[in-house]
């Protein structure tokens, strides 16, 4: 049996790596108090959220009640996450006592189009985590709003393009042709006073020296409230312009000596 938990606890070590959780270390697969077994809120908040894109336990966790035989006889077995069908949005995830740890609660709630992850740890009685979490969720959804930081994104790199001219140094010719690094935010909470003061600035090379590569990095969208820097996404060369070789230049001075005799005519 030993040997089984130690195995367990190596496993969900090894998914912890890869979901980049600095701050927690498993010993026990079952969570009882051991020194070297620990986590912290916030990485207990992205490991719900990675659980919750697991159907089977997105579905476990927001089921209230359910019936099960045992040796033939039927048991009603209820889930212990005390806002679950009592609380606004409430659909999991999970309670937790240890006598190291106190009453902890991991809840996840949606209403409308902000889905959150709310986590209280170390409480002294159950009231207590159940009072906690909900001043903290009731206090997020009081106080913030989702906005389409994904539209004002696009919105702002669609200018950008249209604005943008460049001088590509002996190039073949100027036509240069950008991208921005993908997306992967589209909605974003923020605090509703500061709603107004979301700013989106681009920094952009326009003089480049030819030979220009595709997938060249030559400036970035940066998006702020206030002068926090919240998101930065790179903006690349999307096609290949090659510098001027003799044969072009030598089309170039025939063509304006061609203009130039046409004009004296």
């Amino acid at each position: 049996m030993a040997g089984s938990i130690e195995e367990f606890a190596n496993l969900m070590n090894k998914k912890a790596k890869e979901l980049n959780l600095k701050d927690t270390h498993f010993v026990t697969p079952h969570g009882l108090d051991e020194d070297e077994h620990y986590t912290t809120a916030h990485e207990l908040a992205v490991i719900a959220d990675y659980a919750l894109n697991i159907e089977k336990i997105a579905q476990i966790v927001k089921t209230k009640s359910y019936t099960v035989s045992i040796n033939g006889t039927a048991k009603n077995i209820t889930n212990t996450n005390e806002l679950l069908g009592y609380l606004d949005g409430v659909y999991g995830v999970k309670t937790g006592f240890t006598n190291g740890a106190n009453r902890c609660l991991v809840t996840s709630v949606k209403r409308g189009d902000m889905d959150l992850i709310c986590v209280t740890l170390g409480a002294d009685t159950k009231n207590d985590r159940t009072k906690d979490s909900i001043k903290l969720i009731e206090y997020a959804y009081l106080n913030y709003q989702m906005i389409d930081l994904k539209f004002m994104i696009e919105d702002e790199f669609d200018d950008l393009v249209q604005t943008s001219r460049f001088n590509i140094v002996k190039g073949t010719n100027n036509n240069l042709i950008i991208n921005l690094e993908k997306n992967n935010i589209t909605l974003y909470p923020i605090k509703k006073e500061n709603a107004n003061d979301i700013k989106i600035e681009t920094e952009i090379i326009n003089e480049l020296n030819a030979p220009v590569y595709e997938n060249a990095e030559i400036g970035k969208l940066t998006v702020k409230i206030e002068d926090e820097v919240i998101y930065e996404l790179n903006i690349y060369t999307s096609n290949y312009i090659p510098k001027k070789n003799v044969f072009d230049y030598y089309k170039y001075f025939i063509s304006n000596m061609t203009k130039y005799y046409s004009f004296l005519r």
